[in-house]
């Protein structure tokens, strides 16, 4: 079956299984990596993406259910050389540790700040309650998130590339 949609502001059109999750085209199809599968339940937020602007567990979405809509992946935010504001503030930190849950709390950081550009501390954990981690201990996420707030501009962080 066709499926078309945008991914990371890129138009895309490919053929899926009718089966086929979100989650397994992001990574197998399209070679966005970023988005990491482990639970496959929606309990973990690893492969947490925006849909349409808003957090998802993209194991748990079939593929065809997103045609038509907009998609951003980690990819789609930055990268080593001009990193998402975000994920500069939570490496700076050292937020990061083994790296695996990251671009879930990355993804779900994104739409907190996207919606309210101030968020506190209590916002940012009830932003965050979805995305498990078993390194961290969640202290140096949270207060990546809560400095930025603090530093934040009035019109937010967005979803651009780079730290604009």
């Amino acid at each position: 079956m066709e499926l078309r949609l945008t991914v990371n502001r890129t138009e895309v059109c490919i053929d899926i299984r009718p089966d086929e999750i979100l989650a397994d085209v992001l990574r197998e199809r399209l070679g966005l990596l970023g988005t990491k599968i482990a639970c496959r339940e929606g309990e973990c937020g690893a492969c947490t993406i925006l849909l349409d602007g808003q957090p998802v567990n993209s194991c748990l979405i079939p593929a065809l259910k997103v045609s038509g809509r907009q998609i951003t992946t980690i990819e789609g935010l930055g990268n080593t050389k001009s990193p998402h504001v975000i994920q500069q503030r939570m490496a700076e930190y050292g937020a990061v540790q083994c790296g695996y849950c990251t671009p879930g709390f990355v993804m779900s950081a994104v739409a907190l700040f996207a919606d309210t550009p101030r968020p506190s501390r209590d916002q940012i954990v009830d932003a965050l309650t979805g995305n498990l981690c078993r390194c961290t201990g969640y202290v140096k996420i949270i207060d990546a998130l809560e400095s930025l707030a603090k530093d934040n501009p009035a019109e937010g962080v967005g979803i651009t590339h780079g730290t604009s």
